[in-house]
């Protein structure tokens, strides 16, 4: 089978060796994605909900570049730094998501990698599995 990666060009990929997606037949697996924009800057610092739909719609392009679409997506895990966001999170999942309503977790954690992320998603789908 052939194996296709996806990267953002950000520079922490070759710092600590992954790919933002992983393609390996009709599955694409998408690392912890958090909600900076096209420059690497954060978005929606201290807003729970803005950084959800932020990663959320990194997530998807990351899916949609590794030649799938959100209907696809099977699995979402959002870590959050304050399981009382849940509700702003849940919100952007819905939103995003919609549909699809794919297996998804939310999991409280004492910190993501800069202080000003709040949530970080990953995402694991199928190729034609469309919802």
């Amino acid at each position: 089978m052939d194996r296709r990666t996806v990267s953002s060009d950000t520079e922490w990929e070759p710092r600590v060796g992954y790919s933002r997606a992983v393609r390996v037949g009709d599955r694409i697996c998408v690392s912890g994605t958090t909600a900076t924009d096209d420059a690497g800057e954060i978005v929606g610092v201290g807003d729970p909900y803005e950084q959800a739909r932020w990663a959320m719609r990194n997530v998807v392009a990351a899916v949609e570049a590794a030649g799938g679409d959100v209907g696809d997506v099977v699995r979402t895990r959002m870590y959050v730094v304050d399981i009382g966001d849940w509700e702003h999170v849940g919100r952007a999942h819905a939103e995003v998501f919609g549909d699809v309503r794919p297996a998804t977790s939310m999991v409280e954690v004492s910190r993501l990698v800069d202080p000003e992320l709040l949530v970080e998603v990953e995402a694991e789908a199928v190729v034609g599995s469309r919802a």
